[in-house]
């Protein structure tokens, strides 16, 4: 965690060291202005007073002042935040190994269209915990004869999709005893699969895998499916009727589809417009359905149809 750490203030550094926060299963980290610093991990919200987490704040928990937050910017936009404008407008920034900052503060906006977002009051640092080996076992349900099917992964924000995505990217791409390796292209529109920087991927995403990063999905899809012919293309929170355009278009071109939405169940998903419609096509092959059972992380695979094939607990990590 040596690339979160250096985004703090440097008098504040040994004390989030000393917390010991970096070894526990952190999530994200909340900066807001005049507000208490808040860490949150899988247990819940935990807060620095002196050296040590607590789980309620209190006066004596360490505060962010202007100045501290203003310090956080400069560090983590490398001394040069102009340099960093066009990334910032779109209300994130991506760090050394691939942790994402998303920001907000106050807007300057022309025709509609944010100029600027600056003074920077607000920072969600989101932690890119790259596991390898935490979707291995659900990775073999999702061939049939070699081939890979059509799969959609299904959860609430927060319970390791991105984490379970980008593991299923790697395996894909290095194949082992479920596959032969393939050739995969990934659409990684906010940066947060493969982590590039100045695009190169900080997290392992696999050696047949080309990435397309920061782009739209559905212009980086059609452009991945053109120039750099995939056997699976991957994709991070599908949404619109582009998306799905987009999909069908790949789909009819003879690519495997890997993607994600944010969906609780798969009868939350079919009651999404246009998703019923899916569901009779049987467009996807595979469910991927991802929750919280008893304080477990658990997956179930369901097929086209919507019948139960496998499932149990799973862990992100490794």
């Amino acid at each position: 965690m040596e690339q979160i750490i250096r985004l703090f203030p440097v008098y504040m550094r040994e004390q989030i060291i000393a917390s010991g926060v970096f070894k526990c299963a952190l999530e994200e980290i909340r900066v807001r202005v005049n507000e208490y610093l808040m860490f949150r991990i899988c247990e819940g919200e935990r807060f620095l007073r002196g050296r040590v987490l607590v789980s309620a704040p209190d006066d004596s928990c360490v505060r962010m002042s202007r100045e501290d937050l203003e310090q956080m910017c400069t560090f983590m936009s490398e001394y040069s935040l102009y340099a960093y404008e066009e990334e910032l407008k779109q209300g994130f920034l991506t760090v050394q190994g691939g942790h994402r900052i998303g920001v907000c503060g106050q807007v300057s906006a022309e025709n509609g269209r944010i100029r600027r977002i600056w003074p920077i009051s607000y920072l969600n640092i989101r932690i890119a915990r790259e596991f390898k080996g935490c979707a291995r076992k659900m990775v073999s349900l999702l061939y049939r004869d070699g081939n890979f099917l059509d799969t959609l992964i299904l959860s609430a924000p927060g319970i390791g999709k991105t984490t379970l995505l980008r593991d299923l990217v790697r395996m894909i791409s290095v194949g082992g005893s479920w596959c032969f390796g393939k050739k995969v292209g990934l659409v990684d529109e906010r940066s947060e699969i493969a982590g590039s920087i100045r695009g190169i991927p900080q997290n392992d995403v696999g050696f047949r895998t080309d990435v397309l990063d920061g782009c739209p999905k559905e212009t980086g899809m059609m452009l991945l499916v053109r120039s750099m012919s995939p056997e699976v293309l991957a994709v991070d929170e599908i949404g619109g009727k582009e998306d799905m355009d987009a999909l069908r278009y790949a789909m009819r071109c003879g690519v495997g589809i890997l993607a994600t939405i944010h969906s609780r169940s798969l009868g939350e998903l079919w009651e999404k417009p246009g998703w019923e419609q899916c569901r009779k096509e049987k467009m996807f092959s595979r469910y991927l359905v991802l929750e919280f059972v008893s304080g477990e992380r658990a997956y179930q695979v369901f097929d086209g149809a919507g019948q139960r094939i496998a499932g149990g607990s799973w862990t992100d990590h490794a």
